[in-house]
């Protein structure tokens, strides 16, 4: 080969090497700044199906029956699983069974969303049975807050939205009680745009972010850590809630997803609902808003409190996956969600 043939051959291999690692780039950008599929939002005739995959629904009828007038109520059908009001111990039913409710759920394409009945514990003992083909062909709503922040992650990693909202359990308060948690389900359900306004609080750090808005429950993202239910925090909006643990374990599963990087790349931090907060015998010191803001004073993010989502009547509804703006001040905090 000549040294001219030779040169040109090198010049063509680099410019057609440019523009592939080009193109690769630009793929790989479009990837991270895309948002998540959105499933099909509900309209009058879809049926809903109503699972169990954690705790046990003991004397609960009520409730589940409460959830199907509501949706009726919508225009919308309903299913209740086979295995929702079995009792194996702590759980609505065995891991197999909570797991064929929750299969069928997602296999069936009639269904368009999965409303969990309730939360408790017991969804990670799913995780790795659920095979995910038919919902990828069919996309559908996942329901759920507290214990169905595992099934969240897991949908999150697929590369879906899925809904942080009120369960059928809710509904043993008086539906008057909790007209925000039913109307911001509805809302969000039915494809109604989202947009909060989040009362003062002298603990927020302020400052305007945007992101993909994920999180759930801190003690069920803790125990994700380290499996492939671990959701990707880079470039998102994060958003926590909690019940019933003392201060000190609020600190220590913060610190264990500080250490873990957790927060290293997040552009902002929700706070919602804290409640039934344990009293321990000896005494924390702070309030839980400045111990999360004293683990997380190494970030220059914005971090909004009082979002009513979590454990407490009103809980409103939150799109996972969905891109939002966060601003946050000290008089108020605004999060809007894009259309």
């Amino acid at each position: 080969m000549s040294k001219n043939l030779l040169t040109i051959s090198l010049l063509c291999a680099i410019f057609f090497f440019g523009i592939e690692k080009s193109h690769a780039q630009n793929t790989a950008d479009k990837n991270q700044n895309s948002s998540l599929i959105q499933p099909p939002y509900l309209k009058a005739g879809d049926t809903v199906a109503i699972v169990a995959p954690s705790g046990i629904l003991k004397n609960r009828q009520g409730e589940i029956k409460n959830a199907q007038e509501l949706l009726k109520s919508w225009g919308l059908h309903s299913v209740v699983g086979k295995h929702v009001f079995t009792q194996n111990n702590h759980f609505a039913g065995t891991d197999d069974e909570r797991c064929e409710d929750f299969q069928n759920a997602l296999d069936n394409p009639n269904i368009k969303a999965i409303w969990c009945a309730r939360g408790g514990y017991g969804a990670v003992r799913i995780l790795d049975r659920l095979d995910w083909t038919a919902f990828k062909k069919n996309p559908k709503w996942v329901i759920g807050y507290s214990d169905i922040t595992a099934l969240h992650s897991d949908v999150h990693n697929l590369g879906y939205q899925s809904l942080h909202a009120m369960m059928c359990t809710s509904l043993q308060d008086a539906p008057e009680t909790i007209k925000e948690t039913i109307s911001t389900f509805k809302d969000a359900l039915f494809g109604k745009p989202l947009s909060y306004t989040l009362e003062a609080s002298t603990y927020n750090k302020t400052g305007n972010a945007s992101g993909e808005l994920v999180g759930g429950n801190l003690t069920i993202l803790q125990t994700m850590l380290g499996s492939k239910s671990q959701i990707e925090t880079k470039g998102t909006i994060l958003f926590i809630e909690e019940i019933g643990e003392y201060k000190y374990h609020i600190d220590r599963l913060l610190q264990s997803l500080k250490r873990a990087g957790y927060f290293d790349h997040c552009n902002g931090v929700i706070v919602g609902d804290l409640t039934k907060i344990k009293k321990n015998t000896t005494p924390w010191g702070t309030s839980a808003q400045q111990l999360i803001l004293d683990v997380l004073k190494d970030y220059n993010f914005p971090i909004a409190f009082n979002m009513h989502a979590g454990h407490a009547k009103d809980n409103r509804a939150l799109i996972f996956g969905r891109q939002v703006e966060l601003r946050v001040e000290k008089n108020k905090s605004e999060l809007n969600f894009s259309n």
